[in-house]
């Protein structure tokens, strides 16, 4: 796409401080055509990828990631306008280039500048306390963080990975702000489906779940997740928690015996309403036709709990995020909840109902059960008191959009019958979609995490899926986008920046820090804008708004890029006398930009990170011990000796076309020119400026 040139007149310097600094606004946007502006790029910048790539004019290649804001409008705006604020921009002349409604220009600007004065601020719900202020009361106490418990009916897919890979970022989140994370995930290892994929394999049901149990454990190791309980709701442990939860339910009235009829979809295992399905009865999740099933069974009295559970919507608004799923979760509430079945009599391989062995508990019944049992004490004997004596109730449960109604309402109705408090929120995650389909193993489109992990290791699979997919939304794989994203930010963007930076500082400084960045006056430009973003990505981070803190730590980087090209410390050390000691201390700027976001990303991409604090001198123990707190300016110290430079992320090489695999000719040509550019990667990779 090809964009307008900048004014020429804008020397570097300026460019660079309108762009990090207080600039009231920046006219030539104003002047670009609306196609031009790509809002995502813009709060991002990282279509700026030099001083000199911004002078010489914009293009398609210099806008990383570019893709069209079309249907995405609101989404792109709100991300432009966080950003013009942050940097003192005219939200005007972003809001007027590409939003045709002056009304919606309006609202989203009262929004967006609401949200960015609150963050801004760090202020939480109450005006009087900091988020800062609050994370530190809350240092020490639990959280405990769940993905669904993953049904063993076949092998993992990214599906499943995805929900993993986010609590596992929040798990690390949390542990930098020195809480005591209790991170929980698992498998639901009983039920119909299960038992129909064990004798389709030619296996008993356990030695199914045996096997496909082992592999979610494998692939979890693959993935970097460093979870803490990994419960099984096949485990002896579990089944007696079940077995007394159940009595407790029971106890309490909830539970009675009656006869049900309807169109049953086996692999929600759950009953449908015909309102809720498509055509030829089919269900909208899985697209295959329910059954007609007429049961027996024991029914837990839902709708006793009606109002209970209206009270705890209206009363915590923040139960069920985003605040777009609380509404579907509001208009199930408001149809009116319908007791449900937690038995099936057809169903043989389950936890036997305790009053009646000949009947086995519904699946949802007995996994939700697994995060309570999951926080029991090795040495602690199996019973309810004591696994919620372990950290209950859950800080929160990340899970699938489709599984929403189980975790937001029933879950809740069955604690409070139970007599146990509910979890402090649900977060429902989008779906990750090929071909416009939800990715699963029921549908046979999965995308292999395994084989993500295998071709591009695990930092870039993490980075992707958190960075590119605003979590709670639907996201679709594209592997050309997957590879061009992580080579712009991880290779290019945060490697590349490490790099000529400690050559510079071995050929100058023999690798050696000169003073300690906290020397760096506070109102250098970086410095400011790394303060700002931190402040940023910490509220990301607690909102699970992984993408923004990405953007906001990406940033920092960014905004030292353009420094080291615009303070070029490799003239001045040339230039000798008092310019070397300007010269030290630019690196050191740049360095300190480093370490601030290997802390700030190392949730995301804590491989990636630790090489990065490998290089800057650190020992693995020191950064195993990294808070939140250390993204404070000024960590590096005088004397501190940096690494030997190695590249810290291997560029992934773009797959060939089949236009050009077809012509030998242009495969020779392609070859030839990836030569020329790897000696130009190695070259600027190696040597320096």
């Amino acid at each position: 796409m090809a964009m307008r040139k900048a004014s020429p007149s804008l020397s570097p310097a300026a460019t660079l401080g309108i762009f990090l600094h207080n600039a009231p606004s920046f006219a030539p946007l104003g002047s670009m055509p609306r196609s031009s502006i790509c809002f995502r790029s813009i709060s991002r910048l990282v279509f700026l990828n030099s001083t000199s790539n911004f002078l010489g004019g914009f293009s398609s290649s210099n806008c990383v990631g570019l893709r069209s804001p079309s249907g995405n409008e609101r989404i792109y705006a709100r991300r432009s306008l966080r950003c013009a604020a942050k940097f003192g921009f005219s939200t005007q002349s972003f809001l007027g280039c590409e939003m045709s409604s002056s009304n919606q220009i309006s609202n989203l600007e009262k929004v967006e500048r609401r949200r960015v004065g609150r963050a801004r601020a760090g202020v939480d719900g109450d005006s009087s306390i900091t988020l800062e202020e609050q994370q530190k009361v809350e240092r020490g106490k639990p959280f405990v963080v769940t993905t669904p418990l993953y049904y063993v009916n076949a092998a993992p897919h990214m599906g499943s990975a995805y929900p993993t890979i986010a609590a596992d970022a929040l798990a690390r989140f949390q542990r930098l702000q020195g809480r005591k994370v209790v991170f929980i995930t698992g498998t639901d290892e009983h039920g119909e489906k299960i038992a129909t994929a064990a004798a389709a394999q030619g296996r008993q049901p356990k030695d199914h779940c045996d096997a496909v149990a082992a592999e979610y454990q494998a692939l979890w190791k693959d993935l970097g997740i460093a979870y803490d309980r990994f419960i099984r709701t096949t485990e002896s442990n579990h089944e007696k928690i079940v077995d007394e939860f159940y009595r407790r339910v029971l106890d309490n009235g909830d539970i009675y015996r009656a006869q049900y009829e309807g169109l049953y979809c086996v692999n929600c295992e759950e009953y449908k309403d015909e309102k809720e399905l498509m055509e030829n009865n089919c269900c909208p999740i899985h697209r295959k036709p329910c059954a007609e099933r007429k049961e027996d069974n024991y029914f837990f009295a839902l709708s006793k709990y009606q109002q209970a559970i209206d009270d705890l919507l209206t009363s915590n608004p923040d139960f069920v995020r985003p605040s777009f799923r609380m509404n579907e979760v509001q208009g199930w509430v408001k149809d009116g909840l319908r007791d449900f079945s937690i038995s099936r009599a057809a169903v043989e391989w389950g936890i036997p109902v305790p009053t009646d062995p000949k009947q086995t508990i519904y699946v949802w019944f007995d996994a939700l059960l697994g995060y309570l049992s999951a926080l029991l004490a090795e040495e602690k004997e199996p019973t309810v008191e004591n696994a919620a004596a372990g950290g209950w109730p859950a800080s929160v449960h990340i899970i699938g959009k489709d599984i929403l109604r189980f975790h937001a309402v029933y879950w809740p109705a069955m604690l409070m019958s139970a007599g146990l408090p509910v979890p402090g929120a649900v977060y429902g995650h989008g779906f990750l979609t090929k071909d416009g389909l939800k990715m699963g193993k029921s549908l046979g489109n999965t995308l292999e995490p395994k084989d993500l992990v295998t071709k591009f290791g695990p930092d870039a699979v993490r980075y992707y899926f958190l960075r590119e997919i605003e979590f709670g939304k639907d996201g679709d794989f594209s592997e050309e986008r997957f590879i061009n994203i992580v080579n712009a930010n991880l290779a290019n963007t945060i490697g590349n920046l490490l790099n000529r930076t400690l050559g510079l500082l071995k050929k100058n400084c023999n690798a050696t820090i000169q003073i300690d960045s906290s020397a760096v006056p506070e109102d250098n430009v970086v410095r400011k804008v790394a303060v700002d973003a931190v402040r940023m990505a910490n509220r990301d981070f607690t909102e699970l708004n992984f993408s923004g803190a990405c953007d906001a730590l990406l940033s920092i980087a960014t905004a030292g890029n353009l420094y080291l090209d615009e303070r070029a410390p490799w003239s001045k050390f040339k230039a000798g006398g008092t310019s070397t000691e300007e010269a030290a201390l630019d690196l050191i700027v740049v360095l300190e930009v480093v370490r601030i976001v290997a802390i700030g990303l190392s949730p995301v991409i804590p491989e990636f990170c630790s090489r990065i604090y490998s290089q800057l001198g650190y020992t693995e123990e020191n950064f195993r011990t990294i808070s939140w707190e250390d993204t404070t300016w000024g960590g590096l110290k005088a004397g501190q000796v940096m690494a030997e430079a190695q590249p810290i992320f291997k560029r992934i090489e773009e797959p060939e076309k089949d236009a050009e695999k077809a012509s030998p000719k242009a495969v020779s040509k392609k070859q030839a020119k990836k030569s020329k550019q790897k000696v130009e990667v190695a070259t600027a990779s190696t040597t320096v400026p």
